[in-house]
Formats: C-alpha cells, sequence, structure tokens
C-alpha cells in the first residue's frame, strides 16, 4: 500500500478529530461565548452543513487541478479556519468558521477518495478506502476524547489550535506523498462526469450510503443519553462503553476494506442486514446492561464494515466519473448523518422512547438493503436494457 494512502488517512483524523471533539467541550463553549449550551450544539450542525454542500461544489471548481494542490489547499483551508476560530471572540464568526472548514474538508474527502483508489490496483480499492476512512474512526477512538481533554484542561481554543497544527503537518505529509500529476493522465471534462453520473445504478448506491448510514446515527446520535436514562448506566461509564463501540467500527472497517473489493454485494447485504438486526435486538434488550454493550459493539462493527464497500462501489457503476461520483457519495453520506439524527429527534419529541430510535434504524437499513437489491437486479439486465433506463433521467428533465 503506498504511502500517500496512510498519510491521507492521517489527514482525515485531523481533520475529523474537529468534526467530533466539539461533542465533548459544548459546555465550555457555551460558557465562554456567552450561549445557551443548545445554541453551541447549533456549531454541530454547522460542520454537517458544510459538509453536505463542499464535496460537489469544490469537486466542479477544481476537476481540473493536479490532485495534490487540491489537497493542499484544502488543508490550508481547513488550518486557517481554526486559527481564526480559536482567536474569535464571537459566537455568529465561529460559526462561519465552522461551516467554511467543513466546506473544504469534504473537498478533502472527495479528492483523497480519488487519489487513493488511483494508487492502488482494482482488486485493492477496498483496502485502500478502509485505510483513507479509518482516519475517521481513528478520530472516533483517540481524538474525540483527546480533543476533549484539551479542551477541559486547556480551555477550548486549545483543541481548536491542536487541530490547526494537525492540519500543517498533514500538509507538509501530503506535499512529500501524493504524486504531483493526475494518475489517469489527463485532465477531466465536468460534461463527461455529469454524463456517467446519469445512471440509476449510480443513483441507488448513493441512496444505499444515505440509508444506511442514517440507520446507524439515528441510534449512535442518541447513545450517551440512551445508556443513562433507559439502560441505566453511570454518567461516568458512558466514555467506557463509546470506546467499545470505537472498537467494533475499527474491527469492522478493517474487515470490510478486505471485502469490498471481491464481494462488494455481499459485504453490504451481511453488514446492512446485521446492523438492522442488531438494530432491533436494542430495542428489545435496551434495559439491560450486559446485552447492551455487547450490540453496542456490534453496531459500531457492521455499521462501519460496509464503509469501504460504500466507498468504492460507485467507482466501478461511475468508471467515467471519478471525481463527481466521489463528491456526490460524500455528500451522501453527509444525508444520512444529518437524517438519522433529525429522524431521531423527532420520534423523541413525539414522546417516544429511546427504543424508538433503534426502530427507526431497523426501518432504515431495510430501506438500503431494498436499494442494494434493486442496483443488483438492474446490473443483472443485459446493456441495452441498461443503456435505456440509463436515458430516462435525460428524457424526464
Amino acid at each position: 500500500m503506498p504511502r500517500a494512502v496512510y498519510v491521507l488517512g492521517l489527514a482525515i483524523f485531523a481533520q475529523g478529530t474537529s468534526e467530533l471533539m466539539l461533542a465533548g467541550l459544548l459546555p465550555e463553549m457555551a460558557g465562554d461565548l456567552g450561549v445557551s449550551v443548545p445554541r453551541a450544539g447549533l456549531l454541530i450542525s454547522a460542520f454537517a452543513l458544510g459538509m453536505l454542500a463542499g464535496a460537489p461544489v469544490l469537486a466542479v471548481l477544481t476537476l481540473r487541478w493536479p490532485h495534490r494542490r487540491s489537497l493542499l489547499l484544502f488543508l490550508a483551508l481547513f488550518a486557517a479556519s481554526h486559527v481564526a476560530g480559536a482567536l474569535t471572540p464571537g459566537y455568529w464568526v465561529l460559526f462561519a468558521t465552522r461551516v467554511a472548514g467543513a466546506f473544504v474538508y469534504a473537498g478533502f474527502w472527495a479528492v483523497a477518495a480519488v487519489v487513493a483508489v488511483g494508487l492502488v490496483p482494482e482488486g485493492a480499492r477496498g483496502k485502500a478506502m478502509g485505510i483513507v476512512a479509518g482516519g475517521l474512526t481513528l478520530a472516533t477512538i483517540v481524538g474525540l476524547p483527546a480533543g476533549t481533554v484539551i479542551g477541559q484542561h486547556l480551555g477550548w481554543r486549545a483543541a481548536f489550535w491542536t487541530v490547526a497544527v494537525m492540519s500543517a503537518a498533514s500538509m507538509a505529509a501530503v506535499a512529500v506523498t501524493v504524486p504531483a500529476g493526475r494518475p489517469e493522465g489527463r485532465a477531466p471534462r465536468l460534461r463527461d462526469e455529469v454524463r456517467a453520473l446519469a445512471t440509476p445504478r449510480v443513483w441507488l448506491a448513493y441512496a444505499t450510503t444515505a440509508l444506511s448510514t442514517g440507520a446507524l446515527l439515528v441510534t449512535f446520535s442518541y447513545l450517551g443519553a440512551l445508556l443513562t436514562h433507559t439502560t441505566g448506566l453511570a454518567e461516568r461509564w458512558v466514555p467506557a462503553v463509546l470506546a467499545v463501540y470505537g472498537v467494533g467500527a475499527l474491527i469492522g472497517i478493517t474487515l470490510g476494506g478486505r471485502t469490498a473489493d471481491t464481494r462488494a454485494v455481499p459485504t453490504l447485504y451481511v453488514g446492512i442486514g446485521s446492523l438492522a438486526a442488531v438494530s432491533a435486538l436494542l430495542a428489545l434488550t435496551m434495559g439491560s446492561p450486559v446485552p447492551v454493550i455487547g450490540l453496542v459493539f456490534l453496531l459500531g462493527a457492521f455499521g462501519f464494515a460496509t464503509n469501504p464497500t460504500l466507498n468504492t462501489r460507485v467507482f466501478t457503476l461511475a468508471a467515467g466519473a471519478p471525481t463527481l461520483a466521489a463528491a456526490v457519495n460524500v455528500s451522501s453520506f453527509n444525508v444520512g448523518i444529518t437524517a438519522g439524527p433529525w429522524l431521531g429527534g423527532l420520534a423523541l419529541d413525539a414522546g417516544a422512547g429511546y427504543e424508538a430510535t433503534a426502530w427507526i434504524g431497523v426501518a432504515l437499513a431495510v430501506a438500503a438493503l431494498g436499494a442494494v437489491a434493486l442496483g443488483r437486479a438492474l446490473e443483472r439486465r443485459p446493456a441495452g436494457e441498461r443503456e435505456k433506463g440509463a436515458e430516462l433521467p435525460a428524457m424526464n428533465v
């Protein structure tokens, strides 16, 4: 595996730490900025907003750039946004820096995926993306608690400075390891990439990404409250259980990276189907600590086992549009990240218990399985029929 692939994973770790660490810093930030904790919590939503829009926009704007130049620019802007955030005394300026930082982070994700799969043989794409995406898993296990500790002892601004320094260090590593040119040899054309995306199978793959991600996040987002209010665990045990989830996620994404290239569809069926089963069992046993802890581990394992396949499958289905395919897939992940917690919040606001979040996860996972099955059925159709089906969206437009 080329060194650049590991460097890209470490860069995702640096940026992903910023994505996650606010969950442990909200009380300190609220007190320092003079806002309520719910208002400080909107800074997390600001990051999600930037991620949702950033990947496709930046993919188009930098489509013909050398990949290394794009990655270095995105990292520089990400580091600068954190310097500005650490220096600002005002809430809304910080809000703007969160949107801007997430915007370029999404662009980095999209280009990093293209670089990673372009540096390895086709049969190693899943493993490469498992390493790159594993940076975010590492941020869950190490970055989140480390950022929380730094923020609690040195102030939340110190956590922002730390992310800025890690991002600058990532820039140096990217400059040394990522090739200067483009692996495909020539700059792509936007028209060609858009045309390559206009197939139902690609959009079913995006639907699978969004639905399966939402199925995981709808439960995970409320896991801390679930453990204390329904399972009955003391608050001091919550970080340990979250670490169990992180270990499961790391194991899952590692194993999933080994099967993504050779058994992509079975990996999706097993991973998403098991996620549905684990969510159902969690809903049924939520009041008992022992099974819940084991199920939280499995939730992380099966939830992340499909990640490499979800990341690489679009490159096969839209081989002529690698940059836009990766960019829209990043947005699809963020649709799930946004929609899952929102649906869970609607259920809780309506008076349902935390069991409802797990049942929503079951429903979303079943819908994701349906998208996989439909996409698989389209793949098995004769080539002429597939092409005819691919023309339908353009005719409707």
